[in-house]
């Protein structure tokens, strides 16, 4: 197995400095190859990235499936999270959250045995069900933890508010939540909630759903009508130009310090978090097992403050909310 540096998220939860986002490996942005996609999950583990993300509504459980044919032999390598909450299809927009303590506690049992697993390192609950006290849903997620059936609690998406509630119910280790370069409302008020409460983060689309990597230049690179990018509002035609201009500036970047814009854009995050005192271990995603490599070699870029700036003021400029429905994520309750 590969040596990647490691990074203590709440609750003592150790995991590997970067992590890998299962969702990339379902049709949500075109077209997957489930033996290309297992093969790049191994690869993940040889080169030591070992803490890998998954959900119960990705590709409606065949997620939870393919990482189970990870752990079939290396479950001991793996620092395994998934998550319950979501009901519907996330291609089509169309969803709704469910908290409920029943909910959770059918979710769970659905979760292990699709993952053929005992436990579960790190459980999440994926969106706010605003009919439901969130007490009452981290209540009965923390009873899962007492029956061994999980070892941490996560949430995703919750407002600064939400989270310090949940924080009081059970100790939390993580909130899982879009930041990136162009994706920054998380900083208003959640990052310095989970700094003050000693917990970490997990910054799921760090790249900007690729868009901060550079490969999507205009709406005909999205490539199937399945694309779940299609739905958001920054993709949109108008917008899509109007945010290339933080694309030129991170490639720019990159071109200075010799590393891809991807690389960039994991480093700024990377400093970013470590100026709000966070800690914090993003989740990529992809089908390619060269990709995995070109993330895990972020860790040893570094930008100074100059570059740093650039970039802050580069992701002031983008235009289109970062959601279909703003409500959805916590930038629309704060």
């Amino acid at each position: 197995m590969g040596e990647l540096q490691q990074t203590v998220l709440g609750d003592g939860l150790k995991v590997s400095a970067i992590g890998f986002g299962g969702m990339a490996l379902t049709p949500v942005y075109g077209e997957v190859d489930d033996t290309e996609s297992l093969a790049t999950l191994h690869h993940c583990l040889d080169v030591g990235v070992t803490f890998i993300d998954t959900a119960n509504v990705y590709g409606g459980g065949a997620n939870e499936r393919l990482i189970a044919e990870l752990l079939a032999d290396r479950r001991d390598e793996v620092t395994l999270a998934t998550k319950f909450g979501i009901d519907g299809d996330p291609t089509t927009g169309k969803l709704r959250a469910r908290g409920d303590a029943a909910y959770v506690r059918q979710c769970v049992d659905e979760s292990l045995d699709r993952l053929r697993t005992d436990v579960i390192d790190l459980y999440y609950m994926h969106r706010r069900d605003l009919s439901v006290p969130i007490e009452e849903t981290v209540g009965a997620m923390a009873e899962l933890v007492a029956a061994g059936k999980v070892r941490h609690l996560g949430l995703s998406e919750v407002t600064a508010d939400e989270l310090r509630a949940a924080a009081d119910v059970h100790p939390i280790a993580a909130v899982q939540s879009e930041w990136s370069i162009w994706s920054r409302d998380v900083e208003d008020h959640v990052v310095p909630a989970a700094a003050e409460l000693g917990i970490g983060f997990v910054p799921y689309s760090p790249l900007g759903r690729g868009f901060l990597a550079g490969a999507i230049r205009s709406s005909s690179d999205l490539d199937s009508t399945s694309d779940f990018r299609r739905h958001i509002p920054r993709f949109a035609d108008g917008a899509l130009d109007t945010n290339l201009a933080v694309v030129e500036v991170v490639s720019s970047i990159a071109t200075q310090v010799g590393a891809t814009p991807a690389q960039v854009a994991l480093a700024w995050l990377r400093q970013r978090a470590a100026a709000l005192g966070v800690a914090s271990v993003p989740i990529p995603g992809t089908r390619r097992a060269a990709r995995v490599d070109e993330n895990a070699g972020s860790l040893s870029v570094h930008l100074d403050t100059d570059q740093v700036l650039a970039l802050d003021t580069a992701g002031t400029a983008v235009t289109g909310h970062r959601s279909l429905d703003p409500n959805w994520v916590s930038a629309g309750r704060e």
